[in-house]
């Protein structure tokens, strides 16, 4: 088995405070995933600077194969002393997934992180051990498809206590909470967000603390191919198809004179939509055996604007909300984005005119800058990215 782990977090500071005590690092490898959470003492600058070497420190040295117990000693030593408490001291949480289903928790006073299996509360075993001072609760489990894991500060549960509730949000509430949004089809980005959006409600919108939620959820592998422009070379039309059709995973063309190529290779007919589902995003065309076949740079500039708002730290349910429509722009983004692990990008050099200043070197045509703007942002959520140009 073979799995893939699509992260994300969501993080809200304290009230009135510029820098969150709450860090997130998140470092991938060839065979596995790791996720940490580090909460730092205290709140704004001095909490940070805490979190963030805890979080940094033990993601290397577990993601380099190391022991807890290893980390633990290094972030001890490592970590500047507070001159009014005397202490240096940063919660974590860490979770290591490999790609072949094994995984492994550490828990450092952080509150405790939430498992489902198909939509259910699924409890993890965790056994004891004392390390440098410090009581680190430990797990070995297996993963399967669809899991989801919930990393949550305490700003999570502290949320709305002396002003909505009375205690404060317990561990039992949040992973209710949890359990009641779930969605078999929803994103680890949009269960955060649902998350951590409750949380602010429950603060009034003034959060008492530091709130961070992480979210992993585990996927089978899947791939997209993603055609974009005709080959330099005409002579290798039928040879590029060939293989862009042969790719295991869906298929995505993007521009007229692609879809004409790859309709006339394959001997098939182009249906062109004439409904315009958004006036600034051109209409689809259907190609049987194509999962999606649309125009090409202005959809892909609309796709990649869509992309960056939904990646944003500013970003809302609502950004997430606008891949659900249904023109082009918007059903390119959500595959690209919720929908698949890996991306194979086919680039044609062959240059449309109208689109191409040749005040520019043919690699900062429009094409190819739109290519490796998506590119780069699907990387940093993740994604598996390989780009040929033909």
């Amino acid at each position: 088995m073979s799995l893939y782990i699509d992260v994300s977090y969501e993080s809200i500071n304290k009230y009135r405070e510029e820098l969150c005590g709450d860090k997130v690092e998140i470092i991938r490898s060839p065979d596995s995933v790791v996720v940490v959470l580090a909460d730092g003492l205290g709140s704004g600058v001095k909490a940070n600077i805490l979190a963030t070497l805890t979080s940094k420190i033990i993601g290397t040295i577990m993601s380099n194969g190391l022991d807890i117990e290893e980390a633990v000693n290094t972030v001890a030593k490592t970590l500047p002393v507070c001159k009014e408490r005397g202490v240096a001291y940063s919660t974590f949480s860490i979770i290591q997934i490999f790609n072949n289903g094994e995984g492994y928790l550490a828990e450092f006073d952080n509150p405790s992180v939430v498992r489902l299996r198909k939509g259910k509360i699924m409890s993890l075993e965790t056994e004891s051990r004392v390390v440098n001072d410090k009581l680190i609760k430990e797990a070995r489990f297996k993963v399967s498809p669809d899991d989801l894991f919930v990393m949550i500060s305490d700003g999570v549960i502290h949320a709305g206590i002396g002003q909505t509730l009375n205690l404060g949000w317990q561990w039992d509430n949040v992973s209710e909470y949890i359990q009641k949004t779930y969605k078999k089809d929803a994103s680890s980005k949009t269960l955060a967000k649902l998350l951590l959006a409750a949380c602010d409600n429950l603060y009034s919108h003034e959060p008492g603390d530091d709130t961070t939620v992480v979210t992993l959820k585990a996927k089978k592998p899947v791939k997209l191919n993603l055609m974009i422009g005709p080959p330099v070379d005409s002579a290798r039309d039928e040879e590029i198809v060939s293989r862009f059709i042969g790719n295991e995973g869906k298929k995505v063309i993007c521009g007229g004179t692609t879809s004409q190529i790859v309709a006339r290779v394959l001997g098939k007919e182009i249906k062109t939509s004439i409904e315009y589902f958004n006036p600034a995003v051109p209409p689809t065309a259907e190609i049987e055996g194509i999962n999606l076949t649309t125009e090409g740079v202005l959809t892909l500039r609309k796709t990649l604007d869509l992309l960056k708002a939904c990646v944003s730290p500013e970003s809302g349910m609502g950004d997430m909300l606008k891949l659900n429509k249904k023109d082009g722009a918007s059903r390119l983004a959500k595959m690209l984005l919720e929908e698949s692990t890996s991306i194979y990008f086919f680039v044609g050099r062959a240059m449309n005119p109208a689109h191409q200043n040749p005040e520019f070197p043919l690699n900062m045509g429009m094409k190819f800058k739109l290519v490796e703007e998506l590119a780069a942002l699907l990387t940093h959520t993740g994604k598996h990215i390989s780009i040929e140009y033909c």
